[in-house]
């Protein structure tokens, strides 16, 4: 249940930014249909990687959630990394350590700075993986 929790929480606030920024960006998600802009213009992929579940007390009542929340910034192969470095300094921004994001009594806490990693190079599109490790915990 809390998965899908934290999903909502992380799509919800990447879909406010990237819909009210200009221009906007279009997210590909996970298990959807998606339709990458004709334009070759720059679009986001999200994944939610959840780790294992815990519990750390003896009467098994807290539950501790723990993964890697990444977002993918996609852009035209062959262009340098300026558009896509941007974009991720503003999703960086977006996505500060120690954040907190609630919905009804359930919170999850980004529990490490914004990390990049190594950019993948396909034939016609570049992607540059951004990610932060996760942590919520229930009582």
């Amino acid at each position: 249940m809390s998965d899908r929790v934290i999903r909502s929480l992380f799509e919800a606030h990447l879909k406010a930014w990237a819909s009210a920024r200009v221009p906007a960006l279009p997210i590909a998600y996970e298990d959807v249909a998606f339709t990458p802009p004709a334009s070759d213009a720059p679009y986001l992929k999200i994944f939610l990687l959840p780790g294992s579940t815990d519990s750390e007390d003896l009467e098994g009542r807290h539950t501790s959630y723990r993964g890697v929340l990444q977002i993918s910034v996609v852009t035209k192969a062959g262009e340098g990394r300026g558009a896509a470095g941007l974009i991720a300094d503003e999703i960086s921004v977006l996505y500060p350590n120690n954040m907190a994001l609630t919905k009804a009594e359930f919170t999850v806490f980004i529990r490490s700075p914004m990390a990049t990693a190594g950019a993948i190079q396909g034939d016609t599109t570049s992607s540059l993986p951004l990610s932060f490790q996760y942590r919520a915990d229930t009582f």
